[in-house]
């Protein structure tokens, strides 16, 4: 389908600036722009590409302004990134929607399922489990006995979810990812250790992402918690009795052990490490491979290193690692300095 300039910057109440009746069927980076697709300017560094590239659309904030020609027709919106969301949200609800059970399927008879829902080849979904409407169970995915899993929710090709979950509405789990694993719990006993029967569940609000192969352990007892807006990664390991807040984010890799709370509109960068049994405040962020075991964080501050340290602290060292050689050297030579000043002196 093409769509103009002029119908995408109604649909985005936006405004033109260029050619009304461009047309674009396509997207495409700005860097690799092509004739027929639309691209975007949100970050900054990025500028210089909009003055070559081939796109015939280009979405951007409303308080953009040029330095040099620019072929492309624009679209000024108060937030381009935003705008573009919407616009690949458009395309893909305009995709056609799997429908029906397939009869390779398992359902148990004692399962319920809502209204509108798919469920792929070879799916397998357990007794007393309860599926909402709309809901999307894609081949080879496994729903173990209990589930209850909320309206309009998405379980990609090979997720498993254990016997005893709560998925909420509006849910996305990717690929591969596992729901409910026991936590790693066990008691040391001699030269042995004795596994801890792991008898609580895992609960993901509504609207969480959750990405391929990340893996979100079962609670001791009580619950492991997602609350409601959380996105995370590929190949992210939330450990038992974990509490995650609303509407934080986390990267790849990152690791939360234990019973750690973690508050709400956090940012946590790939590979950040959290100790287990501690607390970070709201609207935390980590860098990228941060660690921390959660003495004097405050809320809304950024840390990055590990250990993890406030940001401007973390400046200050960073420029100081680069000398500690020549410090080092420095120091050694003062020490046989003072050494020789020692002896001069007791021999006098």
């Amino acid at each position: 389908m093409e769509f103009s300039a002029q119908q995408i910057a109604s649909f985005l109440n936006g405004t033109v600036s260029g050619d009304p009746e461009v047309k674009v069927n396509n997207f495409s980076k700005i860097e690799a722009g092509r004739p027929g697709t639309l691209t975007f300017l949100a970050n900054p560094k990025y500028e210089h590409y909009i003055y070559t590239t081939e796109a015939s659309i280009v979405l951007v904030n409303n308080d953009f302004t040029p330095t040099a020609p620019v072929k492309a027709t624009l679209i000024l919106v108060p937030n381009a990134y935003a705008a573009l969301a919407m616009l690949l949200n458009m395309v893909e609800q305009s995709k056609v929607k799997k429908t029906g059970i397939d009869s390779s399927a398992f359902i148990s008879e004692s399962a319920t399922l809502g209204s509108d829902c798919y469920v792929g080849n070879f799916a397998f979904v357990g007794e007393k489990a309860v599926i909402g409407n709309n809901c999307k169970i894609y081949p080879y995915a496994y729903v173990g006995d209990g589930v209850t899993i909320g309206d309009n929710t998405i379980i990609y090709p090979h997720v498993t979810i254990y016997e005893g979950c709560v998925i909420g509405k509006s849910c996305i789990l990717h690929a591969g990812s596992v729901i409910g694993s026991d936590g790693f719990g066990f008691a040391p006993e001699g030269e042995k250790y004795n596994k801890i029967p792991q008898l609580g569940n895992v609960v993901l609000e509504d609207d969480v992402e959750i990405g391929a192969n990340t893996t979100i352990d079962r609670a001791v007892m009580d619950s492991t918690i997602i609350r409601r807006g959380v996105k995370l990664d590929n190949l992210v390991q939330i450990a038992h009795n974990v509490e995650v807040g609303e509407n934080t984010v986390m990267a790849a890799q990152v690791g939360i052990a234990g019973s750690a709370k973690i508050g709400s509109h956090c940012m946590f960068g790939g590979q950040v490490g959290i100790a287990g049994h501690i607390s970070i405040p709201d609207k935390v962020n980590f860098g990228a491979q941060a660690g921390t075991l959660g003495t004097g964080i405050k809320e809304g501050e950024t840390f990055l290193g590990s250990p993890a340290l406030p940001v401007k602290d973390y400046m200050r060292s960073a420029i100081i690692y680069p000398k500690l050689p020549e410090m080092y050297r420095a120091i050694s030579q003062l020490q046989r300095e003072i050494e020789q000043l020692k002896k001069e002196i007791t021999n006098k």
